[in-house]
């Protein structure tokens, strides 16, 4: 699956569409600890989360994730939203708990 694939599954609500969306997605990745997903978050992931800052986009930048699900309706802010922007990372935001969004994306990358 591509980061356009989940776009058009609208499983999400795209708030940036980033600079590769023929990125293939690896795998969904669960945490909110932002120095665990820095050493654990495999690249190419799908990165479920609450952390909702700018923050969140440098370890999104530096895991090499190929999007970020912020889950449980964590809300962006405009400084946020405009960094993810600037550096070319998909942004999506859910209702959904944390486990489900990413069961969601495990389950569209394994039928």
């Amino acid at each position: 699956m591509t980061v356009q694939d989940l776009i058009n599954s609208n499983l999400f609500q795209l708030k940036n569409a980033g600079d590769d969306p023929e990125r293939d997605i690896t795998a969904p990745f669960c945490c909110d600890l932002l120095s665990v997903a820095m050493g654990k978050a495999p690249a190419g992931c799908a990165w479920v989360t609450v952390m909702a800052n700018i923050n969140t986009l440098a370890v999104a930048s530096l895991t090499d994730a190929a999007c970020v699900i912020l889950a449980e309706d964590a809300c962006v802010d405009e400084v946020t939203l405009n960094k993810a922007e600037m550096q070319g990372i998909t942004l999506f935001t859910t209702g959904l708990p944390i486990f489900d969004a990413a069961l969601s994306i495990y389950q569209k990358l394994n039928p």
